[in-house]
């Protein structure tokens, strides 16, 4: 139910809410402002985020020898905790930690999460369940919406108009969707609007359907769960084919930095590029 207000505004700050208005995503001013105080109360976003943490790091050996992919080091602070200040960033501090390979040392690591400003949880995978399948284990956790994130990138992502499109669209899954040079190293998505109909795995260059690649970032639904097999499963193959059938999978594009670690040669491009999770929204994705 809402209810009608009246309120008086500094002219500049009128014109600031009007450039947002798009006539699309935003029809008029009482809507924007309506979106700015709920991003500033907290109250348009998943109040959990998983964080998958379990992967071995074969392609960045040596140096994922005895140190989990995770816990290695973006200008001395360890990969997962850039997450911690992406969810910190927009008030998200409960947090789920999937750890299998080396797992003591990640929760020798983060312990209970008290000091790095977070509350953790963990899930434990006895054998290797790929990115769908610890999910299950933590059903218990995830009554409602929620994040699930690969824990060992670097992303800056606007967490509250992600989940707005999210629930505009009556999405049981939503994937952040990044811009790359050349997508021919990833699974590309298709998109008809920010619906997703499939993902083009490791397309040619001049075939590629799009520049936009799954960032593995995603908000989905407790539903998505019960879609899940037993045993290892994969979001990417074995729950998302199934949401696109039902035109329930979307696609959110953003701006901000993004960086797959997966190789030497990411890692120590993100180590010189990556500027970290500002403090206020960024520009770009206004």
């Amino acid at each position: 139910m809402k209810e009608r207000i009246t309120i008086t505004l500094d002219e500049n700050l009128i014109g600031q809410i009007d450039k947002r208005i798009d006539g699309h995503d935003i029809k008029n001013r009482s809507q924007e402002i309506e979106n700015l105080l709920s991003e500033a109360l907290g109250t348009n976003i998943p109040s959990k985020a998983v964080l998958l943490v379990g992967g071995k790091g074969t392609r960045l050996k040596p140096l994922t020898d005895k140190t989990p992919k995770a816990l290695l080091e973006v200008h001395k602070k360890a990969v997962t905790e850039h997450i911690f200040d992406l969810l910190k960033k927009y008030g998200i501090r409960d947090v789920v930690l999937c750890v299998g390979h080396l797992k003591e040392n990640i929760k020798n690591y983060f312990g209970d999460g008290s000091k790095f400003g977070v509350n953790i949880s963990y899930i434990e995978e006895d054998e290797p369940l790929g990115t769908a399948g610890p999910l299950k284990l933590g059903r218990k956790y995830l009554k409602d919406s929620f994040i699930v994130s690969n824990g060992d990138e670097l992303k800056n992502i606007n967490i509250p108009r992600m989940f707005r499109l999210h629930k505009r669209k009556d999405a049981l899954a939503t994937i952040a969707l990044t811009t790359v040079e050349d997508p021919s190293h990833y699974g590309v998505a298709m998109l008809d609007g920010s619906r997703i109909i499939e993902f083009v795995e490791k397309p040619k260059k001049e075939d590629a359907p799009s520049n936009l690649i799954n960032a593995g970032f995603y908000i989905l639904e407790p539903e998505v769960i019960d879609m899940i097999p037993d045993g290892f499963s994969m979001l990417e193959k074995d729950v998302f084919p199934q949401l696109a059938k039902l035109g329930r999978l979307r696609g959110f594009p953003f701006a901000g930095q993004w960086f797959d670690i997966g190789t030497i040669e990411r890692y120590k491009l993100a180590e010189k590029q990556w500027k970290g999770v500002v403090t206020i929204e960024d520009k770009d994705e206004e």
